[in-house]
């Protein structure tokens, strides 16, 4: 059985008895916490990820060695190593799996007609469509909301208090999925701007690099303020283009997102634009742990779709241009602050 919509009763949210099985696909960090989250309000989950070495130590090591080693994993989380099993056994399924195999693993949904929450925040680079567009292509009679906003995967493990905002089309579903994962230290609003709620997600990933790029240079505060700032309008500009809300990027799923991505020292995007900064080489940052720091290819993406839809995004092209045509930092800082003087916008 599959939940139906939003009819579906939920455990300990003031309807009836009844539990969810839900089917997290994704065992990095993100992927892990919100299957640790799902547990602990009563449903039964059950953990896929394509590391099987990995994913099998879980129940003997009470914990995600790779990615959540000082966090417990309760015991009857389970865990399912065949995509196909996984992806079928749930009457919901989260998807928590790095963009570039979004589309693959989808795929394994085939005919599944229930709810997708999306944590994914990346954008295709052939079609320009966020995760949901490419949900829709693999797998199209489920149902997508994107869960989103500033929720770094280890403050979530933690139970720091934390909001984010699920967002749907269709207003029944999300406030279904806002139902189904709020508890009182996760916070969750509903929004019907999921094209917002995704842009605005994906694309703070390409900013957060830059402001890594402040950090290794060593400069202050005033310049990350300033590339923050400037960085909402370029957002929401690219994001309005492609048909997303403006006032959505001035929420949860936008500005805070961005705030946490470019200011922590948990953020993997963060970590990779400071490295950059220090002088080190690309091509080893990329080989080390923030290999899946989902700006690097959005940055790609975000270009060509910057391209396509006509809109200046000037932070955003001096990102791409320090990682796929080999532009120096320091001649991407001189691009970028020597441009024509203008009016706020």
């Amino acid at each position: 059985m599959r939940c139906s919509g939003a009819g579906a009763q939920i455990s300990g949210y003031g309807t009836a008895n009844k539990s969810m099985k839900i089917s997290v696909l994704g065992a990095g960090a993100w992927g892990t916490a919100l299957a640790r989250h799902l547990h602990q309000g009563g449903n039964s989950v059950v953990l896929w990820d394509n590391d099987t070495a990995n994913l099998i130590r879980i129940p003997t090591a009470g914990r995600n060695l790779k990615y959540l080693p000082d966090i417990d994993l309760p015991e009857g989380l389970g865990i399912e190593p065949e995509l196909a099993v996984a992806a079928n056994a749930g009457e919901m399924v989260v998807m928590a799996v790095p963009s570039f195999a979004y589309r693959r693993v989808g795929s394994a949904l085939g005919e599944f007609d229930g709810i997708v929450v999306s944590v994914t925040k990346g954008i295709d680079y052939e079609s320009g469509l966020p995760m949901s567009g490419v949900l829709a292509a693999v797998a199209p009679r489920a149902r997508c909301v994107a869960l989103s906003g500033p929720t770094l995967a280890l403050e979530v493990a933690r139970g720091i208090p934390t909001a984010a905002v699920a967002a749907s089309r269709n207003s029944d579903d999300a406030a279904l999925v806002q139902r189904l994962f709020h508890r009182p230290a996760f916070r969750i609003y509903t929004s019907t701007d999921i094209l917002g709620v995704e842009f605005g997600g994906a694309l703070k990933n390409v900013i957060a690099i830059a402001a890594g790029v402040c950090d290794g240079l060593g400069f202050g505060d005033n310049s990350k303020a300033a590339l923050v700032t400037r960085a909402i309008a370029e957002i929401r500009r690219l994001g309005v283009a492609c048909g997303a809300r403006p006032d959505t990027f001035a929420g949860l799923s936008g500005i805070g997102d961005l705030v946490v991505t470019c200011f922590s020292k948990l953020s993997r995007n963060r970590t990779l634009g400071e490295r950059l900064g220090r002088g080190e080489q690309l091509s080893e940052i990329l080989a080390s742990s923030v290999s899946v720091a989902e700006g690097y290819p959005t940055a790609r993406s975000a270009f060509a779709l910057a391209r396509r839809h006509n809109v200046s995004t000037p932070i955003i092209d001096e990102v791409y241009a320090m990682l796929y045509q080999g532009k120096t930092v320091t001649a991407a800082l001189r691009d970028l602050t020597s441009r024509d003087l203008k009016p706020e916008d």
